[in-house]
């Protein structure tokens, strides 16, 4: 019984520390490489750096997702609350058609890129960072520092309040 009671609670540790809070991205992320609006193909690394000195939430979405869309008045009343903060949007649409077509409907404003991985949220990007649902926000500091890692539609107030410790 106490073999049981161990292997249980080994087990469980196992499982909590898979979801727990990362600081950085690993090396494998950061060398992922994304297509941005323009069709140039930039790293995730690229774009982490480029936004540094600034406090950045990056969504991970697309335009087939229900809950992505529900979310979406959500994420703009979030950027209306926090213009000076960075929005990175990053596409799970399974074609660059319905990706742009998405953008414009839902009219959001910030960056965009697509992965244009056939495995899209199971491929290498995706299991990178640990993607198992989306929505999904990861909220990073002005240094490059993840201080948010899993986020989900149900979690504005969360981001919101975390924001307004970032200015």
């Amino acid at each position: 019984m106490k073999n049981l009671f161990l292997s249980l609670i080994v087990i469980i540790s196992s499982v909590a520390c898979t979801k727990a809070q990362k600081t950085s991205f690993s090396d494998l992320a950061l060398k992922e490489r994304l297509t941005a609006l323009d069709g140039a193909e930039v790293t995730f690394g690229d774009i982490i750096n480029q936004n540094k000195g600034k406090t950045v939430v990056i969504e991970c979405w697309a335009s087939w997702c229900g809950d992505c869309v529900k979310a979406m008045p959500k994420l703009k009343e979030l950027q209306a609350s926090n213009p000076d903060v960075a929005y990175v949007f990053i596409s799970m649409d399974k074609v660059v058609d319905k990706w742009k077509e998405g953008i414009a409907k839902h009219d959001l404003k910030g960056q965009h890129f697509w992965v244009n991985d056939k495995d899209l949220m199971k491929g290498s990007f995706g299991k990178s960072i640990d993607l198992d649902w989306i929505p999904r926000y990861i909220v990073v500091d002005k240094t490059g520092k993840i201080i948010l890692y899993r986020a989900i539609e149900t979690d504005f107030e969360k981001i919101n309040a975390l924001l307004k410790t970032q200015k």
